[in-house]
């Protein structure tokens, strides 16, 4: 029976910097929330470009807020080239803080950066504790190599932070699997406000819009949102020219933020090969990945969990850099069974590479070995939420009858 909760209210923070991944995962857990939650509205501030592409459930929502785009090299520019980083930066910070104090949020969850970007969040949080809102940080299960994280947070101060705002830290992924803070020194009571939750369950929606899937079979190649994915689109189309007996179908999606001058560069080249179809962007991936035979992709969070999901035989091409996030996940996938993986100059070799899409469809399912399949995140996550927000309910109830 769905639980009602009159006027709850949840705050997402997502950064949104490089691709879709943060703000997809924050649509994820919202949505369950709705779902099992009547009465709960859930509004997400996110800095991706393209947030309003996606649909949202009733009482979801989103506030944008200017966008900055992560280079190559790590760096942060404002993607409008006239605004300067510095005021797009206090613009963020602004919108984020009117925004937690006009929608006077019951928890306030903060997607994998502490204090958001260059410490954008640092001043809400710093409002909302003082007002009782339940602060929440939501790591991915894999956060960067131990050492890189360790610098980046040292330079930040940011393990202090978190025990001084954080009430619940959220790992997105199994214990068993990998620990984000591997490596780093953690202080108790940051370490015992853990809890990992496990993967995010992806599903097909059923909201009566038509199936837009491909007829016939094919392997479908993601690289998310496309920022760095032109290799991998150029390595597979490399593979297909060289090897005459790769004749799987494939849909290719480049996504949203791939380079005009790359994307348009691989749309000629792909669309020189018969067994390949190449679009630019689909809102809709879970269908996508559910009517594959297999999946050829980098291997981020969000691509891993609908792999998991839909129980698909997946090929993973890991990106290197700047973070090491992408590999250590696709070693640790590897090492259980659960995905083929192949390093990206290993991927250069289109023979090679041939081989290994032409194996993609017989490989076995995820499921044929159960290592970490474990999808209960959005399950584990409700029940937080419905065992707060019950409290909450429960405290106010006693106000009421003692000011009665």
């Amino acid at each position: 029976m769905i639980r009602r909760f009159e006027d709850a209210r949840i705050l997402m923070y997502s950064h949104d910097t490089f691709g879709l991944g943060h703000l997809r995962r924050c649509r994820a857990i919202a949505h369950a929330l709705v779902e099992d939650y009547s009465g709960l509205q859930v509004l997400i501030v996110s800095g991706a470009t393209i947030a309003g592409a996606f649909d949202y459930r009733a009482r979801v929502d989103f506030v944008k807020i200017p966008s900055v785009i992560k280079l190559r090299n790590g760096e942060y520019t404002s993607l409008d080239r006239h605004i300067d980083l510095h005021e797009t930066l206090k613009m963020r910070q602004s919108i984020i803080r009117s925004t937690a104090e006009s929608f006077e949020p019951d928890i306030f969850i903060v997607d994998k950066e502490p204090m958001g970007l260059r410490g954008e969040v640092e001043d809400t949080l710093t409002y909302l504790k003082t007002h009782g809102t339940r602060l929440v940080l939501g790591l991915r299960e894999v956060m960067d190599a131990p050492h890189l994280l360790e610098e980046e947070w040292k330079r930040r101060d940011t393990m202090r932070k978190i025990e001084q705002f954080y009430d619940s830290i959220w790992v997105y992924g199994p214990p068993d699997f990998y620990d984000p803070l591997v490596g780093l020194d953690v202080p108790a009571a940051v370490r015992d406000r853990m809890n990992f939750v496990g993967f995010l369950q992806r599903s097909v929606p059923h909201d009566g819009l038509p199936d837009h899937r491909p007829e016939g079979e094919y392997i479908l190649v993601t690289t998310g949102g496309g920022g760095d994915g032109a290799e991998l689109i150029h390595n597979v189309i490399h593979a297909y020219q060289q090897d005459p007996g790769l004749t799987h179908n494939a849909l290719v999606v480049l996504g949203p933020y791939m380079p005009a001058k790359q994307r348009n560069k691989l749309i000629r080249k792909g669309g020189r090969i018969p067994f390949i179809k190449i679009i630019e962007f689909d809102n809709r991936m879970e269908e996508l990945v559910a009517g594959a035979r297999g999946v050829v992709s980098m291997g981020g969070y969000n691509t891993y969990c609908e792999i998991l999901s839909f129980d698909k035989p997946a090929l993973i091409v890991p990106r290197l850099q700047p973070r090491e996030e992408q590999l250590i996940r696709a070693r640790r996938a590897s090492e259980l069974g659960l995905v083929d993986m192949l390093l990206p100059h290993e991927a250069e070799d289109p023979l090679r590479f041939a081989a290994a899409l032409k194996a993609l469809p017989q490989r076995a399912a995820p499921s044929s070995n159960r290592n970490g399949l474990r999808l209960e995140g959005l399950v584990h996550i409700s029940g937080i939420v419905g065992e707060w927000l019950d409290h909450r309910s429960k405290e106010h109830l006693s106000i009421v009858k003692r000011t009665s």
